[in-house]
This record gives C-alpha cells, structure tokens and sequence, in this order.
C-alpha cells in the first residue's frame, strides 16, 4: 500500500516512526536516528506514538468515526497483509506497535458490537443458525446502493463506486482467509471450498481481485493496490479494519466466519444491479466481468457459507455461536454504512470521495 497522508495525530506520529528506519531487533523500540531538530526527536521516537494514541482516546471519542484513528488501524493492520511503501517488514512484530493496536482495538471492537445490535437467536444447530443468518440478511433493507447504480449512477459515480470498494477487492479473501488454519472439519472444508473460488481455482487470470482489477482498468482507474487509500472515507477504513480485527484473532474467528456468511449472503443480487449499472453506462464485458462472476459464484457460496460454514461451526463449537451472529450483523453495519455514505453524498450532488476524480486515471488530482 502506498504510505498514506495522514488524518490526524495518531496517524502522524504512527506513519513518522515506521518512516524512520526499522526497529532496534528485539529492544522492541524503534531507532532514534540524530534529529535535525528536537522536535524531530519526539516525532520519531514511538514515547510520541503512545502519547498521542493516549490523548486521543482519553476523551472516549467516537472510534467508528473518527478518521484518525481509522488510518493508524489500517496501517497497522497493513503490516500483516501487503505491507506500506517505505516501511521495513520488521515491523509487523515489534511489540511496540502491537501495544499500540491493541490499545486501539479493544474500544474499536466495543464499537462494533454496539453499532452490530441484532435480535436474540435461540438456535444452536447448524439448520436452525443458518436460518437465523438467512433472516437477519433477508431483513437488512435490500441492495440500496446497487440499485441506485443500476438505474441512476453515472459514469463518475460508477467509477467512485470501484474506488470506495478497491482497498478490498483489490486483496478479496484475503481476510477471511487467516481463518482456514484455526477451523477444522466440516467448517474448514466449506471455507476452503469457498476460498478456492475466490482465488481462481489456481488460475492467476480467474482471481476475483484480478477480475476487479480489470474492471478498475476498463473505468479508467488505477488498480495498484492501495492506490486510493488517500481518497476513502472513514466508513470504507471501518469496513476494512472490521475484517483485519476479525481475522487476525483467534478468539474471533467465529465473528470472521459469521462476516464472510453475510458477505457472501449479500452479494449475489448487488452483483447483477451492478453488472446492469455499468452496461447501462457502456461498458463492455470485460469489465462487467467481476460483476457477473459473483452474480453465481455467490449464490452458490452464500449457501455454503450460510450452513455449511457458519452453521456447522456455530453447532460444532457452540460457545463460538453468539460471534458467528456479531461478525455477520458487523458486516451488515459496516457496509450499511459505506452505501448510506454514498447515497447520501450523491444525492447531494457531491462526491462520495475526500478528493473528486477529476482526471480518470489519478484521484490525487
């Protein structure tokens, strides 16, 4: 990923000590290089980063909205995936840092369990959560967002559309991926199946986030990974932190699995508005590709995922069942919040980026 600007204090101090060289191994600090300046100092010096993270959540402030602390959260979670420009790979294990996110994720997901209220369920075999799963996605409002592309979007709006899913699609599965090695079973069976798809089925061409990445290109959009981290709103950040914090922990991995069952649970219908979105626009085949594949691929793994993953893992570890239900409503919350966004802002007649794109091929401008 591409270091990205910061948005706040937090950010700043976090973004200034992995610019500055890699960490001392195993002193668990980070270099202190000769400043320029005795400001310079405190900028580098990880004492700053923990001052900083320390004064911006003294207030209690609103984690989910705040952009700030989003972006520290993305980049760090940015360590376990691709790693950002400019930043040494020691650093995804220097136990500074992983204080720090620590520190930012326990009020992060007390936030998502408080904006993921969902109603009781009494269920614990698979059938009966799958039916539970099934329900609260059935009951979520429907596919705001892609219908509006389908029938009024234009060419812009398309194209911002791909910009605010990009930092996802662009690395699709991935996330959900980290929790094959700690299922086992039926479940573990049922997610690799799906997964395998995600991939291509080992073909380096059919990899939905290669399929996506043709349909950036086809819009006349950058599709380098990361490429508009500057240019999301917070909400999108939300979205996919909400994925990073689910995989990356163990103890969560029946929110990861109840994610990925919504996921999958809610893409098939979109896929066709947008697929029909961007033909009404002229697009040619090549770029509705992405759309149409997962018009399929997903209604057949949002069975999959609704009974044969989340279902058996819920009845198979039944103190995992009430995570399974929280990543699912998650899901539903997060990426609720990413399409009101947008409506919101397009209704509005403005951008639903930072920045508008102006020139086709760089959000930057």
């Amino acid at each position: 990923m591409p270091t990205p600007r910061p948005r706040g204090p937090v950010s700043t101090a976090l973004l200034a000590v992995l610019t500055a060289g890699p960490p001392r191994t195993g002193s668990g600090t980070a270099p202190d290089p000769v400043p320029d300046t005795a400001s310079d100092t405190e900028a580098t010096r990880p004492a700053a980063l923990r001052r900083a993270v320390a004064d911006a959540l003294a207030p209690e402030p609103d984690v989910l909205g705040d952009a700030d602390l989003q972006l520290a959260l993305t980049v760090l979670y940015e360590l376990h995936h691709r790693g950002v420009d400019g930043v040494d790979d020691a650093w995804e294990w220097e136990p500074e840092l992983l204080a720090v996110r620590q520190s930012l994720e326990a009020p992060f997901e007390a936030a998502l369990r408080t904006r993921a209220a969902h109603p009781p369920c009494a269920e614990t075999d698979a059938a009966g959560v799958a039916r539970w799963l099934f329900d609260l996605t059935a009951s979520d409002g429907g596919p705001r967002l892609a219908r509006y592309v389908a029938r009024r979007a234009d060419a812009a709006q398309a194209r911002e559309l791909l910009v605010l899913r990009s930092l996802y699609q662009l690395r699709e599965a991935d996330p959900h991926t980290w929790a094959v090695p700690r299922l086992a079973g039926a479940p573990k069976a049922a997610l690799v199946e799906i997964q395998a798809d995600e991939y291509g089925g080992g073909r380096p061409g059919r990899m939905h986030a290669e399929l996506f990445a043709r349909t950036m290109r086809g819009a006349g959009l950058d599709d380098a990974y990361g490429r508009y981290v500057d240019v999301v709103p917070t909400e999108v950040l939300v979205a996919l932190n909400t994925m990073s914090l689910f995989g990356l922990h163990r103890r969560l991995r029946g929110a990861i699995v109840g994610h990925l069952a919504a996921f999958e649970m809610t893409s098939s219908i979109p896929s066709r508005l947008y697929a029909d979105g961007f033909r009404r626009l002229g697009h040619d085949p090549g770029t509705t590709e992405y759309f149409d594949e997962h018009v399929e691929a997903d209604a057949v793994h949002e069975q999959i995922a609704g009974r044969d993953l989340a279902g058996r893992l819920a009845e198979q570890e039944p103190a995992l069942r009430d995570d399974v239900l929280f990543g699912a409503a998650a899901c539903l919350a997060v990426e609720g919040d990413v399409a009101a966004h947008a409506l919101r802002r397009w209704r509005q007649g403005d951008s639903a980026l930072l920045a508008p794109l102006d020139d086709p091929a760089d959000a930057r401008a």
